[in-house]
């Protein structure tokens, strides 16, 4: 497997149906909500299996924060380490473009899988698109 910042059309796209495969069509949330105008700027990551897209992410900086976004693995690949591949890709480029803190809005079900990469909770449970959620933080 492996990660990369999308650099075309065709990856950028493979992103986008990975999204869609799981926010839209398994969680349910409205088109409208999980493409959004960030997607227009942020930096895009896609996950390959082999030749075939498996996972996606997006990262943004927000006042010298970085935002991570939209993180997601097709569910006949997770508990494989797919998503923890994609974190690490997306926390290095941080890294790379100078980035100190990361903050990311967790599903709630997902809260475990963050805190076993250093990620904090810091705010109280909200609803965005209907699915419960905490936002976390780590110092890279």
């Amino acid at each position: 497997m492996i990660v990369k910042v999308t650099e075309n059309h065709q990856e950028l796209e493979d992103a986008f149906s990975i999204r869609k495969t799981v926010f839209i069509h398994e969680q349910h949330v409205p088109e409208e909500e999980e493409i959004d105008q960030y997607d227009d700027t942020a930096v895009h990551f896609v996950q390959y299996d082999g030749p075939k897209p498996i996972g996606a992410g997006r990262f943004r900086t927000i006042d010298r924060v970085g935002k991570v976004e939209r993180i997601c693995v097709l569910k006949e690949h997770r508990k494989t380490g797919a998503g923890k591949q994609i974190m690490k890709k997306i926390e290095g480029y941080a890294k790379e473009h100078g980035i100190e803190k990361l903050k990311l809005n967790a599903q709630t079900h997902a809260i475990p899988f963050y805190s076993g990469l250093g990620y904090e909770i810091i705010s109280e449970e909200f609803l965005d698109a209907g699915i419960p959620h905490r936002t976390m933080q780590k110092k890279i």
